[in-house]
């Protein structure tokens, strides 16, 4: 669509809708009944495109016990079990929940109280932290790439960041969350070494392999707030795409809404109390050379919100980073050579943001 197609003039409606400050919850509050121009969706990108007989193709999304392998009393047998379980994941849907996981249920259920606390409270304490980029260590947006997207994702959105160097401060957090966002995080940068020397393992690698590629660095976080919509056939809470990360582990309430896309399907991948969604991200699939996969996904809109997730991405893309990646050399040979060039997350995630509503894996461009 132009910029100026019949009487919707896009760069004019984005521009008064950013100068709000209020975003998507402002339009909720302000009780519209319609969803506005900028937010729309073509059909057939909203489209479920999910068989009647899901049920029988079997497509769900694999779940994984960790807890024989968490309670301190694991044998090789129970690890092994877990790591070919991972495996499979990960070659073939890139998707997998994990549960009894040992993050305690108390922190999973405060951590989407602080999240929707500092979403609903009084705009003008959220106001200081608005930003459409990554100036500060915590931000409040519709969207890092709002100039880019088209349409709009019915959403708003926190974001803060930090990496094992140079961790998250309390005092760069707002009240309304800070005490959990910082135990929260120390919890899954711990899951997420577990994830990595598992997904290490199924590689047939040594377990440390990924955490010393420097995969763990940075935790980048997105807290997620997805407003009650008048129309939700007509948008996404978030539009189709993959990560910008080597592993993403995502925390979603009951409300449910995530799709993947598995054989040309639209997957629901329905909440499970106290479970973690864990996927592939670019970074992984390009560094495994395909043996991992990055699968696109999406979140669709929903009238009973609103709907609170929180996505950590394991990716120093927010951070100076001259590292060079490319394909694990213990994992090429002469029969599997290597599929793509080298990147430094900086120049990926600068294209990424710039390239990623194009409508095709920005991954592409690296083979």
């Amino acid at each position: 669509m132009s910029e100026k197609s019949g009487e919707f003039n896009r760069l004019k409606e984005l521009t008064a809708f950013v100068s709000t400050r209020t975003g998507v919850k402002g339009l909720v509050d302000a009780e519209i009944t319609e969803v506005p121009r900028l937010f729309h969706f073509p059909s057939s990108t909203i489209s479920n495109n999910t068989p009647s007989n899901i049920s029988k193709l079997n497509l769900t999304v694999p779940i994984i016990d960790l807890g024989e392998i968490k309670n301190g009393n694991e044998d090789k047998t129970a690890r092994n079990d877990v790591v070919s379980k991972i495996k499979d994941a990960a070659e073939n849907w890139g998707f997998f929940q994990v549960i009894n996981h040992s993050v305690p249920l108390t922190v999973l259920e405060e951590i989407k109280k602080g999240v929707r606390r500092f979403h609903e409270q009084d705009l003008e304490v959220k106001k200081p932290y608005m930003s459409t980029g990554f100036d500060k260590r915590f931000n409040y947006n519709n969207s890092f790439s709002i100039y880019h997207s088209s349409p709009l994702n019915w959403r708003d959105t926190f974001t803060c960041y930090g990496s094992t160097e140079d961790p998250l401060k309390p005092e760069e957090i707002p009240v309304a969350c800070r005490d959990v966002v910082i135990e929260y995080s120390e919890h899954v940068m711990e899951l997420g070494g577990l994830l990595l020397q598992l997904l290490s393992e199924a590689l047939g690698l040594d377990s440390e392999v990924l955490k010393n590629m420097d995969c763990l660095k940075g935790l980048l976080m997105l807290c997620h707030y997805y407003p009650p919509c008048p129309q939700p056939d007509l948008t996404l809470g978030t539009s189709k795409h993959t990560d910008n990360s080597f592993l993403t582990l995502l925390l979603q309430d009951q409300i449910g809404g995530l799709q993947v896309l598995h054989q040309d399907y639209w997957v629901d991948v329905p909440p499970i109390p106290g479970a973690f969604v864990v996927n592939i991200g670019d970074f992984m699939q390009l560094i495994t050379n395909d043996k991992f996969s990055s699968v696109e996904h999406r979140v669709r809109a929903n009238i009973d919100g609103p709907r609170i997730s929180i996505a950590c991405f394991f990716s120093s893309s927010v951070f100076p980073n001259s590292t060079v990646y490319g394909p694990i050399k213990e994992l090429l040979s002469n029969e599997n050579p290597a599929k793509y060039k080298d990147f430094t997350i900086p120049e990926y995630t600068a294209g990424y943001l710039a390239n990623s509503f194009e409508g095709r894996m920005y991954l592409s461009n690296y083979r």
